[in-house]
């Protein structure tokens, strides 16, 4: 598809006069801190962040970058990097948006024989480096004007944070519990980190010994219950961040009525070296698997662990 092409395009090429809209009339698709006001003609996207028109290879995409990634970029995106990607530049501009600094490239490109404009908008903002693309292709430039473009592109807003119901409604489970925790990240369609980490602080797997839970669903379940051990210790291996392993615990359980299987292990936390219990269960079911990993200091396990079982037992399947 082009258009997913398109995406894969424009995150590629960044590794290397009209008045802007309120805020107010920002549409923030859902889990998105960034928002715009969309042209005419496109719709929220239910597969990236950002807003589509499908019929026409329409396709504008938000994403977030760290603060820090806009300098870097300011000097890079250019003639030069742009053509090595395939795109040639038609323009580059500096903007003034009320977010901040911020410029906007035009290029051109032909991607599988359809040739298209493409629009890249990067700003600045004290917490995050906004970026929004824009492709065109050239059978859609009469619905979509350049005027059109360039309104809704610079009517780019950022929110200071996402609902936690919104970002939970992300998810293809239902997290009925929190257990005290605040929401550290969410994967769309597939997993969550729940954490007592202060916000902003990396929110990965193992990431910090603070107490957290990890639940992502996956597929794949073993055929037969006399292979689910081997299946769970193989899941378990894949956990990062967490050294000196010695499981103290492996057994069979239910979990929300269906078929489980539970790990405990002590470990060491590789930052710190502080002492860490780490609890996994696996839940299966309809040809996948839920897992969920919970991890603590060993002297603050008991607490950490009655929390675990709480936020284990409100999950649900939408």
């Amino acid at each position: 598809m082009i258009r997913i092409r398109s995406v894969l395009f424009v995150l590629a090429a960044l590794m290397l006069g009209a008045a802007p809209a309120l805020a107010a009339d920002a549409v923030y698709p859902p889990g998105s801190r960034i928002g715009i006001a969309p042209p005419e003609g496109t719709v929220v996207s239910k597969s990236f962040f950002g807003f589509e028109d499908a019929e026409s290879n329409v396709a504008i995409v938000l994403v977030t970058l760290p603060p820090e990634a806009y300098a870097d970029l300011d000097k890079t995106v250019g003639a030069d990097s742009l053509k090595r990607q395939g795109l040639t530049l038609e323009s580059r501009e500096a903007l003034t948006l009320p977010t901040g600094k911020a410029f906007l490239v035009i290029g051109r490109a032909e991607i599988d024989k359809v040739k298209l404009r493409k629009w890249i908008l990067l700003a600045s903002t004290p917490a995050l480096t906004a970026l929004a693309t824009a492709q065109i292709p050239d059978t859609a430039k009469t619905a979509y004007p350049d005027k059109a473009l360039r309104t809704a592109l610079t009517s780019l807003a950022v929110r200071a944070t996402v609902p936690v119901e919104e970002q939970l409604s992300l998810l293809p489970f239902k997290v009925s519990e929190l257990a005290g925790f605040h929401v550290g990240g969410v994967v769309p369609g597939r997993a969550v980190m729940l954490s007592d980490a202060a916000v902003g602080t990396p929110q990965l797997p193992g990431a910090g010994a603070e107490p957290h839970i990890y639940v992502a669903i996956s597929p794949g379940a073993p055929g037969q219950a006399s292979e689910r051990e081997t299946f769970a210790r193989e899941a378990f291996a894949t956990v990062p961040n967490i050294k000196e392993v010695r499981i103290t615990t492996s057994e069979p359980l239910r979990i929300g009525g269906q078929p489980g299987h539970q790990i405990i292990a002590e470990a060491k936390h590789p930052a710190s070296g502080a002492n860490v219990t780490v609890v996994q269960w696996l839940r299966f079911g309809g040809g996948g698997h839920l897992q969920m990993v919970g991890l603590a200091k060993t002297d603050a396990w008991t607490e950490s662990y009655a929390r675990f079982r709480t936020v284990r037992d409100g999950i649900e399947p939408r």
